[in-house]
């Protein structure tokens, strides 16, 4: 009776990593199913003291056996041992999907903070609005009335120059330098460029 062993020495014992990965490249899933059950503690125990998450462990360990079984034919046994070549798989593995989830935690801090909703104070936009708006009346009652006149119904009421002129009865230059003066009084007024 058969051993599995390819050698007449390893009668009555189990079949070596190297010699299940050798039957493995075959296509022989029996072979695979041993070596699955021969070695999957280790690899596990590897994947989760790099990933630490218990249900990532075991997705990066069935990834682990996948890749072992698509490329069992590239093991070489004159480069080191199956188990190395197993375990250096599974390492791999492990820190890709860390640093994989790594990138993804970082990309969504960045996006969080970049993203983030300002606190809005109603309260406080309205008192600056309506302080805003005293100082711009308080200027508007510098001006003589015929500025006044000029500026409300240019910049309040949105009328063009012509349409001012038009209104006032007035030349548009002299519309123009009224609506001139009125913004170069409110501008010294109020201490800002207009």
């Amino acid at each position: 009776m058969p051993s599995g062993d390819d050698s007449p020495e390893g009668a009555g014992r189990p079949p070596q990593p190297e010699q299940l990965l050798r039957r493995a490249a075959t296509g022989d899933e029996t072979a695979f199913a041993e070596l699955y059950d021969a070695v999957a503690p280790r690899l596990f125990g590897l994947v989760r003291r790099v990933v630490r998450d218990p249900a990532q462990s075991e997705e990066v360990t069935q990834e682990v056996f996948l890749e072992i079984w698509r490329h069992s034919a590239r093991f070489d046994p004159g480069k080191g041992a199956a188990m190395s070549w197993m375990l250096t798989i599974a390492h791999r593995k492990a820190v890709d999907r860390v640093r994989a989830a790594e990138a993804a935690r970082a990309r969504d801090e960045g996006y969080g903070a970049s993203n983030q909703d300002v606190t809005h104070d109603s309260t406080a936009e309205s008192a600056v609005e309506r302080l805003d708006a005293e100082r711009v009346h308080r200027a508007l009652e510098t001006l003589t009335p015929v500025q006044r006149q000029a500026l409300e119904l240019a910049y309040l009421s949105g009328y063009t120059h012509t349409e001012v002129a038009t209104m006032l009865d007035l030349p548009l230059g002299t519309a123009k330098t009224r609506i001139r003066d009125g913004l170069i009084r409110l501008r010294d007024t109020l201490g800002v460029a207009l």
